[in-house]
Parts: structure tokens; C-alpha cells; sequence
């Protein structure tokens, strides 16, 4: 039998402490009625300290930014003050609603697993990362997992990431690849969410599947909805000129 991760594991004890819970009907339970109560399938709270796995939701002070204006941005790693281990993640509401092989030649000409996959924008820093998840939300094998189910890659691991396609591990839509990330030195990053550039989000593992899985244009209103009060508040305001 497969056991769930310990991501998920911590962050749902977590979001019981916040999230309202709900009924629902359940054979196996040991209630009398058969039901039991547990966490939506999509929630989000926030949290006062960034963390891997969590979310950079941008605020109000970011509007009229070209870059990261209404963003929400997948933090891969919080990093340190080690010089060479900032924080840095992707953008996931930026879709460019094309494929690999309609901008990559080398993809387009040859026989390549990776032809079909969507192509994002994640962030100004000129690399390239690619996610993947798997819809059980089991690991995969070899990657770093970020959130249940969903890992993370670089232009160095794709022959690994070809293999698990090849085989049918994984299938096409299950990766997103992202031109571009975004970084920052720790401080920074601490500074920005100090004066207000961002609200630090722990999101639920379906949230995060399904904005892979599906159009994330929406997500920025989605995840502050889902938080509720003053931010479900501005997820309705209309978008302020930054300058």
C-alpha cells in the first residue's frame, strides 16, 4: 500500500489547525453515522515564513510590474544566505499556450517524448526548469519532490525525465516546462516580503496538481479566494498602477 509523503503529511496537520473541515461519507469509518470529517481537497492559509513547497502570491504593490504582476509563484527551494543557495521557483499562472516542438526546433524535427508538453513562463532568470507530477501523488523516482507528487528538473535531468515517458511512467501533460525562474538572495526575498510585494501561502496538493493539470490563468483569484477574508477581498479589486 502506498503511504502519502511526509509533505503532505506536515502541511495537512498544519492546515487542520485553520482550515474549516468537512463531512464526508465514508464506508470504512468507525463513526456511527459513517462519516468523518477532513480538510477540503483545495485549501490555502498563510504562513508567516517562506518555505519549500509554498507559494509567493503577489500583492497589490506589485501591480502595473510587467514581470510579476498578479503571479503565483512556486517556491522550489527557500534557500539560504549562502550565496549559492537563494530561494527560487516558478511562476505558474503565466501559461504561453503553446508546445515544446512549436518553439523548439530541435524538438520539432526529432522524434522526442517532450514534443507535446505545455510551455510556461517562470520568472526572469534566464534557465529553464521543468515540473512533473504524478496523479496518485506518488514520488518520482530520482527528482526532488517539491509537493506531493509533484518534483522538479533541469535541462541536465531530462534524459532521465525521457525514460520515464519512454516507459509510460509519465505521459506528456504530466510535465510543464518553464522558460525562465525566478530567484532571489535570501535577504531579498525577506525584504520583499517585508514591505508587502508578497503574501507566503502554504496551498493544498490538489491546488498545486490541478494548476499544473489545468489553466492556471486564474489561479492568482483562486488562491486568495480560497484564503479568505481581507484576501479573498482584494482577489475582487481591480489592478492599481505599481508606479
Amino acid at each position: 500500500m502506498y503511504v502519502p509523503s511526509n509533505l503532505s503529511y506536515w502541511r495537512d496537520v498544519r492546515a487542520s489547525f485553520v482550515i474549516p473541515k468537512v463531512q464526508t461519507i465514508d464506508a470504512n469509518a468507525t463513526a456511527l453515522d459513517g462519516t468523518v470529517h477532513c480538510l477540503p481537497r483545495k485549501w490555502a492559509h498563510s504562513i508567516p515564513m517562506p518555505e519549500s513547497g509554498c507559494v509567493l502570491v503577489a500583492t497589490e504593490e506589485l501591480d502595473g510590474n510587467g514581470t510579476f504582476e498578479r503571479t503565483v509563484i512556486l517556491l522550489l527551494r527557500s534557500g539560504s544566505r549562502d550565496a549559492y543557495d537563494g530561494p527560487f521557483g516558478v511562476i505558474l499562472n503565466r501559461p504561453l499556450y503553446t508546445k515544446m516542438k512549436h518553439v523548439n526546433p530541435s524538438f520539432r524535427n526529432q522524434a522526442t517524448p517532450f514534443s507535446d508538453c505545455s510551455l510556461f513562463f517562470g520568472g526572469p532568470v534566464d534557465m529553464s526548469v521543468f515540473l512533473m507530477r504524478t496523479t496518485d501523488g506518488r514520488p518520482i523516482k530520482g527528482f526532488e519532490e517539491v509537493s506531493p507528487g509533484v518534483c522538479f528538473g533541469f535541462r541536465t535531468d531530462l534524459e532521465k525525465a525521457s525514460g520515464f515517458l519512454k516507459n509510460g511512467v509519465l505521459k506528456p501533460e504530466d510535465l510543464n516546462f518553464y522558460v525562465g525562474y525566478s530567484a532571489w538572495d535570501y535577504d531579498q526575498l525577506l525584504s520583499e516580503i517585508d514591505q508587502g510585494y508578497w503574501h507566503v501561502t502554504s496551498c493544498s496538493s490538489g491546488l498545486i496538481s490541478d494548476a499544473l493539470a489545468r489553466d492556471p490563468s486564474c489561479l492568482w483569484t483562486e488562491v486568495l479566494k480560497l484564503m479568505g477574508g481581507q484576501y479573498a477581498e482584494l482577489s475582487q479589486k481591480p489592478k492599481e498602477d505599481g508606479s
